[in-house]
């Protein structure tokens, strides 16, 4: 994520000088195929004792985020939305895995009424508690087998107001609606198991009134129309955490084609005269690839970036495989630099995703250090200028918030991306590039479309480098005054 404000504090404004810038739907029961139980699967054991799955991931920052019990492995999302009544329907299918003997299961769920629930193909209770939705299927769920449920619901979506990191979820809009927002979106608009930890496939099925335009995660599927109803088609099949999902509806000017045999869809909206906004999305593949050089290849099967413009959406986040941007990034011309941001993610952070959201700062510090890299790439400042500026000038607070354990009233805040890319630096300088640029790839090969922690990294950074860096991270990541200035290998 990268934010925007015409009068933002002083370290994300150094940031941004410096180049960080920052249907009505039908049933349809799981086909042949699905990941879920079959008459061949056996009937759970008399023996079994099956108890609820819990309410909650067991996040130390966010507890009840996400919910235990299960693995998700895959998400149909058919939802109908009508901008003028501000009204979305839809059905979820959630194919998924029970890891513990189930009598009932969460999903994250908040605002929408949910009409039914089945549990494979079977009729299924279900009661809310708050944003939990609490299922009971017919019978219990056999720890190791796959199951199928689906859930038919409807209402007015609201976005969900957070006192650390502002508002998220789906948000209605002049011409249509946005679903965005970090840490937490997704359960405005679909039932989910909502945290990264928990990451799943994807396919979407978005109806909206013809004219509109639905952009949404992964490779573009087609689009058919009929009685004046437009459903848009979409698919990441790539793991994909739940707050990187997202749907952005309304009036684009659209951009497709294809780049490395993989296709590119692009979308800036309509309320913003061509340009600047434009120029700069029209330049994600030249970004990606530059990336790919020094990050390993790209880890997704499509590329893009979406456009949008309201005064609610002044960040922009790195929703997988193509990133939405608030129109305020390219009010003073073309700016690839939160492009680079954005794609960097798409390395760290979407492909490589968190385990536990203590550990932000392997996000932001290194998508923060790979616009930094594509700034000095461009021309425009060096690695080093960009580090040493910040050295001297961020403001106190930077140091006196440990980026590796910020906090969640901290957990965005300037000493996670600046810091946070401060502590990449100092790491390429103590350990020299080769070492550097082979922990970057080795990382992102090794963890591809999987879940990591600080942790693993400082082992993986050790193990490549060959050097004890303890001292190192606990001053950069840990400290709480500003370290002394890194010495070069």
């Amino acid at each position: 994520m990268t934010w925007w404000e015409p009068r933002r504090g002083v370290a994300l404004l150094l940031a941004g000088a410096l180049g960080l810038t920052g249907c009505t739907t039908t049933d349809e029961p799981a086909g042949a195929g699905a990941t879920g139980s079959s008459a061949a699967e056996p009937s759970p054991s008399p023996s079994r004792e099956f108890k609820p799955g819990a309410a909650g991931a067991g996040d130390g920052y966010y507890p009840k985020y996400g919910n235990g019990g299960y693995d998700v492995g895959k998400y149909l999302l058919k939802v109908r939305y009508d901008p003028a009544k501000d009204q979305l329907s839809g059905t979820a299918t959630v194919r998924a895995t029970a890891t513990a003997d189930l009598s009932s299961f969460n999903l994250d769920l908040a605002g929408l009424t949910v009409r039914k629930v089945t549990v494979d193909g079977a009729p299924a209770t279900h009661a809310r508690q708050g944003n939990e939705l609490v299922i009971t299927p017919a019978s219990g769920l056999a720890s190791g087998n796959g199951f199928v449920a689906e859930i038919t619901y409807g209402g007015k979506p609201k976005p969900l107001e957070s006192t650390t990191a502002g508002s998220g979820g789906f948000f209605h809009t002049s011409d249509g609606a946005i679903a965005l927002g970090q840490p937490e979106s997704a359960s405005t608009w679909f039932p989910v198991n909502d945290h990264p930890s928990d990451k799943a496939a994807y396919d979407f099925e978005i109806t909206v009134p013809e004219g509109l335009v639905a952009v949404s995660n992964g490779v573009p599927r087609g689009k058919s129309t009929s009685a004046g109803w437009t459903t848009w088609k979409w698919s990441e099949e790539s793991p994909m955490a739940s707050y990187l999902s997202t749907v952005v509806i309304g009036k684009f000017r659209v951009r497709t084609g294809e780049h490395k045999g993989r296709p590119v869809f692009s979308a800036v909206t309509t309320r913003l005269a061509k340009g600047a906004a434009d120029r700069s999305i029209d330049q994600t593949v030249r970004v990606a690839d530059y990336l790919e050089t020094v990050f390993g290849p790209y880890p997704f099967d499509a590329y893009g970036g979406v456009v949008v413009s309201d005064d609610r959406i002044n960040f922009a986040l790195e929703t997988q495989s193509r990133p939405v941007y608030s129109g305020g990034f390219f009010d003073r011309g073309e700016n690839t630099e939160v492009v680079a941001h954005e794609l960097a993610h798409q390395w760290f952070g979407d492909s490589v995703a968190l385990s536990r959201w203590q550990d932000i700062w392997l996000n932001e510090g290194l998508a923060s250090y790979g616009a930094w890299l594509w700034a000095e790439h461009s021309g425009r400042s060096t690695a080093q200028q960009a580090f040493d500026i910040r050295y001297e000038r961020v403001p106190p607070e930077v140091w006196r918030v440990p980026p590796g354990k910020p906090g969640v009233q901290d957990l965005f805040s300037a000493s996670v991306y600046e810091r946070g890319a401060m502590t990449v630096h100092a790491l390429r300088l103590a350990v020299g590039d080769a070492a550097f640029f082979k922990l970057l790839k080795t990382w992102t090969a090794a963890k591809k479309d999987e879940n990591a922690s600080t942790e693993e990294f400082v082992a993986l950074a050790e193990r490549v480098s060959g050097k004890q860096l303890d001292k190192l991270f606990d001053a950069w990541l840990y400290g709480k005054k500003r370290p002394d200035r890194p010495k070069t290998a």
